[in-house]
């Protein structure tokens, strides 16, 4: 059968191109391998819990947030509850305890509050990321490849150009002395990164200003309810949805891509079934479309590159059901990060050589502060999360990997006791997922969590574009432009439209 656009691969960043392409008329084809759509924006129940996989709390929303107008040229508000978070963040590492509220001067007055000897670094490392932050905001409005060409884009954007390869960690030594107040700042760093002296400042800088201009929100009842959504209007408007279906070739013809074979991953086993298209827009990871599904010319020309960029962290997560809430336990946050005493300085953070520290930090979510749709009255979902990697799981037998998995878990519930006391006798439900488990559920390599590195050389500009060498292929996940996380998948998925858009017209 033919169609406009085969969409290869179900998580958001695919769900919103189909969504938009679909809406504008295009006859769309959404293959996807799992049960339900959304990759990592979706939820799975266990007993009395709907369990989030993926989304903690998601950026912006505010008048200038791109997903702002997305959300309103689809309709997404009309459909599915975003809940405002109470507060930004707090950070607890035994000398330190200091709440971040949302919103860019109340952040600021919080950190001068406690560590007034250091208010002008303060003031200044503040004001470095609203200035990147305001200039990004600005830059899709005229289109970032005709910047690319203009002499004069140092002048007209001089924080994203001179911030485009500075690495977070050296830019933060340069201001301050107060190695906690690193640390507390860079409190939630990894929802972007794991290693302060490689993540890119130009990114962090993007994120985190989206945070403070517009606060943090929640999907109630989980992030599957806007991957659902999307999913409908893919089929309200005349697209398909096939899930249980998998991709396994990209089809060329004359040198550009022209249709995608796929199988249906239970039953019809053998069975080859062709889509021909106009226009694939590929929501697999990078490497895998390079490596596995398109063409050997191409691969070779390609793959290369792909191959030698770094691939970000994955994470240890441990999903909890309790039978009292944790706020009627008097923890007092929606988000939590922890680190141990023995963490002092930024160096702390990231070893690649303790890998397997004990002490590492981790974030605590607290679903429970707000009325998330998760759990019944009286009950709350939690997660503890840690990040982690697919090399230390490696080459383990069934046995080992299960006693190590039991041992991480003890260990982070040990050290969640002690921030919250008595927590561990009103758990009912737990299990963990490890980066095994997410590159199982995700076919990322390594089991990545947010795509290429966001690390100077691969960040901002400089990540890959969302249009493939080979014509008529698209990307449009967490490994295109701009990288990572909700936001960043759902702004590749815009982006994929849009060019496919004005490739096919209409």
């Amino acid at each position: 059968m033919e169609y406009d656009v085969v969409v290869v691969g179900g998580g958001l960043g695919g769900l919103t191109a189909g969504a938009l392409l679909a809406r504008e008329g295009k006859k769309v084809l959404l293959l996807e391998r799992h049960y339900r759509p959304g990759g990592c924006a979706t939820v799975f129940r266990r007993g009395d819990y709907q369990v989030e996989v993926g989304l903690h709390e998601l950026d912006g929303l505010h008048e200038e947030d791109f997903k702002r107008e997305l959300f309103l040229e689809l309709k997404v508000f009309d459909h599915v509850e975003f809940i405002r978070l109470p507060q930004f963040y707090r950070f607890v590492n035994g000398r330190v305890d200091v709440t971040v509220p949302e919103g860019y001067n109340a952040a600021i007055h919080a950190f001068v509050s406690r560590f007034p000897d250091e208010e002008k670094g303060i003031r200044k490392f503040f004001a470095k990321i609203r200035a990147i932050g305001e200039e990004a905001a600005a830059v899709p409005k005229k289109g970032i490849m005709a910047l690319l060409a203009l002499p004069l884009l140092p002048l007209l954007y001089p924080n994203l150009v001179f911030n485009m390869r500075r690495p977070l960690g050296a830019y933060v030594d340069s201001l301050f002395q107060d190695g906690d107040l690193k640390l507390a700042l860079l409190a939630n760093l990894g929802y972007y990164h794991d290693d302060p002296y490689s993540a890119s400042m130009l990114y962090y800088s993007i994120a985190q200003m989206s945070y403070m201009k517009g606060g943090g929100h929640f999907i109630k009842g989980g992030s599957q309810n806007l991957s659902d959504y999307l999913a409908s209007i893919i089929r309200d408007n005349g697209g398909e949805v096939k899930l249980r279906h998998q991709a396994t070739k990209i089809v060329m013809k004359d040198g550009k891509a022209s249709g995608v074979e796929y199988i249906r991953v239970s039953g019809e086993r053998g069975k080859v079934h062709t889509a021909e298209c106009r226009a694939v827009a590929a929501n697999a990871s990078i490497p895998d479309v390079v490596n596995k599904l398109a063409p050997e010319a191409f691969r070779e020309e390609y793959s290369s590159r792909i191959n030698s960029m770094k691939a970000a962290c994955s994470f240890f997560c441990v999903y909890i059901g309790f039978n009292k809430t944790p706020k009627e336990m008097g923890n007092p946050a929606y988000s939590t990060f922890v680190l141990e005493d023995s963490v002092k300085s930024l160096k702390d953070l990231y070893d690649p050589e303790k890998l397997d520290m004990i002490d590492k930090g981790y974030v605590f979510v607290d679903y429970s502060q707000i009325d998330s749709g998760l759990a019944p009255e009286g009950k709350s979902l939690g997660v503890i999360v840690s990040a982690d990697y697919l090399s230390r799981w490696e080459g383990l037998s069934r046995e080992m990997y299960q006693t190590k998995k039991k041992h991480q878990m003890d260990n982070l519930l040990n050290r969640l006791e002690k921030l919250i006391p008595g927590a561990r006798e009103h758990i009912e439900y737990m299990e963990a997922s490890t980066p095994v488990t997410m590159k199982r559920f995700t076919a990322n390599p390594g089991g990545a969590a947010y795509g290429f590195a966001q690390v100077p050389g691969q960040a901002g500009l400089s990540r890959l574009p969302n249009k493939s060498p080979v014509e008529n292929l698209y990307y449009c996940s967490a490994w295109g432009m701009p990288g990572g996380g909700f936001s960043g998948a759902i702004f590749a998925g815009r982006d994929c439209a849009r060019k496919i858009s004005r490739k096919l017209g209409g």
